[in-house]
């Protein structure tokens, strides 16, 4: 019998296909498991990491429709975003045509790796019926307040006069024109995620045993919750002027109040209001200037690993306290979505300040000094007070309460809780995204379209040039009738980030769109499938991606359309797929194509490898040997179907000899792993040697029935993971009808003897085999015996015995 697995492949797929064999049951009845894995951009081809991502998927949404659970198990398209727009600039193509013309081609390839995924419940986010409803969304939030206008930073190419993402900004210039971009204040729409900062973290909790650690962890950090001191430093009289009288303080935050009187000097950040309004009214020096502009060309997050960098404005603040004159400089470690924007700083006890402060000479006094070690600057953690007045003395964290509260005394700060997390602002300003449902009206203001005229779709006949948003420039898509007044207005023309698209398309997948189209999803699908029972996606979505769609369930059931706060119960987050040490990319010419490997070996040759060459969470790297050897066990496991007996009977073999025993041991010890790996670990690994390792030891029998036995097991045990193969052994050797349960067998996994340890004074030193029911009296006799020599001339004063584990016989002398 020889292997031919496109041939079977391709029948397989081509019967589930025509069965329609993975849509979720109508039936509320049975148990139920909603498996999801993050859905693909459609770029064009798939990857090794989708490979890898929809194959652990696939494999639990498989096992759980063999337990007879009604399951859900979907896929969509990522569809809007930037580079469809990218694309329609190089090769001269509608957004639209190339983005739906990648998904025609991206369903087929995932369709030849025989992925069990729902084809009713498939659907793009760029398709009008959902851009409908989370436009609803969107005016439903801003009527609760949870959606806002005000303007923005954003990175702009003054060439091409037009926005950019941070993706297209490359070493601090523009992707297509090479000149530096600069940050632009523009308006923009913010949602107020900020309101459910502390409903964020407080329900990490309920997460905790279903997602990773460092996940949660991640997540809080982000959020960032801290305590600690605002107040305002007050500008100095000269600087005021200086200002045009435009502003007379501003705002910092600090968790190191005890620290307050070793501050030298402010730092703000090169987009704060204070210097932009300087750069406006050239109230700069033109090196000053350009220096400010060359740090804002570098992105927020890229600032990090420069060398700290800054320049004196010529304006002074008062210190709170002492009064003293600080000088306010701008440095391109503060950024201006964090806190205010500006900071205290304290080069004695801040690592980033200090060398800063060293960098340009800037004064350095130190107020903490530790209590049993000798002073080394910077000192950052908590220790005892010096330099600071009625304070020195105190210990750090009794001394940051009673500096807060003469700040609080003296009405010129308060304690305060702070947060790192920032409003999202979701507005884009370009084509290929779902638009933001307001319109513009002179006499009515910024209004909310009509519900009843969702969906806002986008126009078609548009040029996709790079130069500005295509929907500013449209002669009338952008001209309309005010919602509230009737007169003439304009539509928005900013669309939204892509991250909306992904915060809650699990909810979009329970209900059958195609038969209830007036609603998201309905009350009754929501109560039955959600939240998620297995949701699967890389590490680099730990933060954004996640606590977004935590936000939004949030929303939606604040908003009365779900009863559930979190999205997901349990995550997984598997690892990158290396070649040669590194992510495969093109540009490293490392990258293996599915496509090809799929034609070469089969798609069942690609998913056991991909499965069987790490544990999921870690990262995989890629063996074109390991490939070959998944591709001569299917082989072998193909042509050994042969030593089976066809039966339409469970079968029940005769066990004569001991290494049958071993063989049909084994067979339910890996029916047991497969269990403990599908429903804990996930460890497919370690299954998949455990069932090579059964097929080597049934090839040490001549058992046809326990053979026959063994294959029963493994093809419903590999089914999940190489689903086209095991079909056809299993079509070809059993009428399952008539199989009943799989279950296992308690008697074949007991042991004619075990082994326990013979310890004495808690030291090993032997071993006996006794029957699993041995009476106490004969271990012990046993025991002894084995240690008959190192027990001669000592006394016995206890004897203890662990069952099925050791003995310990306690002497003296």
């Amino acid at each position: 019998m020889k292997y031919n697995p496109q041939k079977i492949e391709k029948k397989w797929q081509d019967i589930w296909d025509k069965n329609n064999s993975f849509e979720p049951s109508d039936d509320k009845t049975k148990p139920k498991k909603y498996i999801l894995s993050m859905f693909p951009y459609p770029s064009g081809r798939i990857h090794m990491g989708h490979v890898r991502n929809y194959s652990i998927g696939d494999a639990l949404a498989r096992y759980y429709r063999q337990r007879n659970y009604n399951v859900l198990h979907p896929i969509g398209w990522d569809s809007f975003g930037m580079p469809a727009e990218n694309a329609a600039i190089k090769h001269k193509l509608h957004p639209k045509k190339w983005t739906y013309a990648n998904i025609d081609y991206m369903r087929d390839e995932l369709k030849s790796l025989g992925l069990s995924f729902s084809k009713n419940r498939e659907f793009a986010t760029s398709n009008p019926e959902y851009t409908k409803f989370e436009q609803e969304f969107l005016i439903k939030m801003y009527e609760k307040g949870l959606l806002y206008q005000k303007s923005q930073i954003v990175n702009w190419c003054e060439t091409c006069h037009t926005v950019l993402a941070n993706e297209q900004v490359i070493d601090g210039k523009c992707w297509r024109c090479d000149n530096y971009i600069i940050q632009k204040e523009m308006p923009g729409y913010y949602i107020a995620i900020t309101k459910y900062a502390q409903q964020l973290l407080d329900d990490i909790e309920q997460l905790k045993g279903g997602w990773p650690n460092k996940v949660l962890t991640m997540q809080e950090n982000w959020i960032g919750k801290s305590k600690g001191l605002e107040f305002k430093f007050e500008l100095t009289d000269e600087s005021r002027k200086k200002l045009n009288n435009k502003f007379e303080n501003y705002q910092v935050f600090t968790t190191r109040p005890d620290t307050i009187y070793g501050v030298t000097y402010s730092a703000l950040a090169p987009e704060h209001e204070i210097v932009n309004y300087m750069i406006k009214n050239n109230l700069l020096e033109k090196e000053v200037k350009e220096q400010i502009l060359k740090m804002q060309s570098i992105l927020p997050k890229d600032r990090g690993a420069q060398e700290k960098e800054g320049v004196y404005l010529g304006i002074d603040v008062i210190h709170p306290l002492t009064k003293k004159i600080i000088p306010v400089w701008v440095a391109n470690f503060v950024l201006v979505e964090y806190g205010s924007g500006a900071v205290m700083a304290v080069p004695a006890h801040d690592e980033r300040d200090f060398e800063f402060a060293t960098k340009y000479n800037l004064e350095i006094i130190h107020t903490i000094e530790p209590e049993n070690e000798n002073l080394e600057l910077p000192y950052t953690k908590n220790g005892i007070l010096v330099n600071s007045a009625e304070f020195s003395g105190m210990p750090s964290d009794f001394a940051k309460e009673k500096i807060i509260e003469k700040f609080e005394t003296l009405k010129i700060g308060k304690e305060t809780i702070n947060y790192k997390l920032r409003d999202w602002g979701i507005s884009r300003q370009r084509y290929w995204g779902a638009p933001i449902p307001f319109v513009h009206c002179e006499k009515c203001g910024l209004v909310p379209e009509k519900i009843e005229n969702l969906p806002i779709t986008l126009p078609d006949d548009v040029e996709i040039t790079g130069e500005g948003n295509p929907l500013e420039k449209h002669p009338t898509w952008k001209h309309c009738k005010c919602p509230k007044c009737g007169a003439d207005a304009i539509r928005e023309t900013d669309t939204m980030d892509t991250f909306v698209q992904s915060s809650w398309y699990q909810f979009r997948y329970i209900s059958d769109f195609h038969k209830y189209k007036d609603v998201p999803f309905r009350k009754e699908d929501e109560e039955y499938w959600m939240s998620v029972d297995q949701y699967i996606g890389g590490i680099e979505h730990a933060i954004l991606h996640l606590l977004y769609a935590r936000f939004w369930t949030k929303v939606l059931r604040d908003l009365g359309y779900t009863s559930i706060s979190e999205p997901f119960k349990n995550l997984l987050t598997q690892g990158m797929v290396l070649k040669d040490g590194a992510k495969m990319s093109k540009s490293k010419e490392n990258v293996v194509d599915p496509d090809e490997l799929i034609k070469q070996y089969g798609a069942d040759t690609a998913r056991l490898f991909i499965l069987f060459a790490a544990p999921p969470e870690k990262e995989l790297e890629w063996n074109d040997k390991a490939v070959e050897g998944a591709y001569r066990f299917l082989n072998r496991l193909y042509l050994h179907q042969e030593k089976c007996i066809k039966t339409d009977r469970k079968p029940t073999p005769k066990i004569e000899t001991k290494q049958e025993k071993l063989a049909r041991k084994k067979i339910y010890e890996t029916l047991k792993k497969a269990d403990e790996v599908y429903h804990k670990t996930f460890a497919f690994n370690t299954l998949i040697a455990s069932c090579m390792e059964l097929l080597n030891d049934l090839n040490k029998v001549d058992n046809k029935e326990l053979y026959t036995e063994g294959y029963w097991i493994i093809t419903n045990v590999l089914e999940p993971i190489i689903p086209h193969i095991t079909s056809e052994i299993s079509e070809n050797l059993f009428n399952l009808k008539n199989f009943g349960k799989i279950e296992i067998d308690e008697e074949a996994l007991k042991d004619d003897e075990i082994t326990m340890v013979v310890t004495i004074n808690g030291k090993k030193r032997s071993e006996i085999s006794v029957a699993p029911d041995s009476d106490k009296e004969i271990i012990l006799e046993l025991a002894k015996e084995a240690v008959s020599k190192q027990l001669e001339g000592k006394t016995i004063i206890k004897e203890i015995v662990v069952p099925n584990k050791l003995i310990n016989i306690v002497v003296k002398g």
